[in-house]
């Protein structure tokens, strides 16, 4: 039995799995679609987080796979049709990396309201050092709408209350009862009542049919002037082009985001018209990179990898 590795994940998934079967660690991580194809073959296990798309031309490539393990929560990259018609496992990490998203989510939340990165770029790049040119805001007293109140949204609401915020939440598959115990003022029904009251937006739902565009200019005129949004999940759930419009005329105060439209798109000038604003801020879809919870992912991808192949 074979496994490959193509991203940067725990090294116990090399070691555990190694003990069961020859493991390959790619040098180059990760690989392109183009480069998977061709060498994906002879591979019953593949190992991977976000790239490339596995769409189904690669799964007909992919001759022995029984076995993906993604380290991550999303799986919008993979097509699951496709590899469910070929009888390919695909096991994601859900929750597993829960707490790292939200503590990303309150650093940019703490990053937008203080101005911290652009203060940065003035001292590090431009050699200013003007304090008064940054009037930030706290968070005490505001309030945060998060649009998605699963294990994720619901720990950012912890962190966000521990900070004194008002907490609002949005999810339409979530028990009533579960607002309340996390002591957030919820509905399953009306976005709009969470972006028109909330001072931070923050984004934590998958990237579907239903949530693509999920904020765009509509959603944007009802947010308060000045607002701040947040995107911790998927790129395109935020219309980019009616985000910079919004930032380039004054009506949000502010995006931040660890994930982009076109991140896994190969082979383009990756570059974007919000790079020019000084209140955009973005990292490269690092919410789950902590040595915690990458070690807690890999030792889940190794158990249910095991339990796949009964070893």
């Amino acid at each position: 039995m074979k496994c490959l590795i193509i991203d940067k994940v725990d090294a116990c998934i090399a070691e555990e799995l190694g003990k069961v079967m020859d493991v390959t660690v790619s040098e180059k991580m990760p690989l392109s679609k183009a480069e998977l194809k061709d060498v994906i073959a002879p591979y019953d296990v593949l190992i991977m987080r976000v790239d490339p798309q596995i769409d189904a031309e690669l799964l007909d490539a992919a001759e022995n796979l029984k076995f993906i393990g993604v380290c991550s929560v999303g799986l919008n990259h993979i097509d699951m049709d496709a590899a469910k018609a070929k009888n390919i496992k695909v096991q994601n990490a859900p929750g597993l990396n829960g707490n790292a998203v939200a503590e990303l989510t309150l650093c940019k939340m703490l990053e937008l309201a203080r101005g911290t990165i652009a203060a940065n770029n003035d001292v590090k790049y431009k050699h200013e050092w003007d304090k008064y040119k940054y009037m930030g805001q706290e968070l005490k007293g505001k309030t945060v709408g998060i649009l998605g109140f699963g294990r994720i949204g619901q720990r950012v609401g912890f962190l966000c209350r521990a900070f004194g915020m008002k907490v609002l939440a949005y999810d339409p598959y979530l028990p009533m009862e579960i607002f309340a115990k996390e002591e957030a003022e919820g509905t399953q029904t009306d976005p709009f009542f969470v972006l028109h009251n909330a001072d931070f937006i923050t984004i934590h739902v998958p990237l579907n049919d239903e949530t693509r565009n999920l904020v765009c200019k509509e959603q944007i005129e009802q947010m308060r002037p000045g607002a701040f949004v947040l995107n911790m999940s998927r790129g395109g759930i935020v219309n980019e082009e009616d985000a910079y419009e919004a930032l380039k005329n004054g009506k949000l105060g502010g995006y931040a985001t660890d994930v982009m439209a076109d991140e896994l798109a190969e082979g383009s000038d990756f570059n974007s018209p919000l790079f020019e604003c000084d209140n955009f801020i973005v990292t490269p879809h690092l919410g789950a990179q902590s040595v915690d919870a990458a070690k807690a992912i890999g030792q889940f991808i190794v158990e249910k990898c095991k339990e796949a192949f009964n070893l």
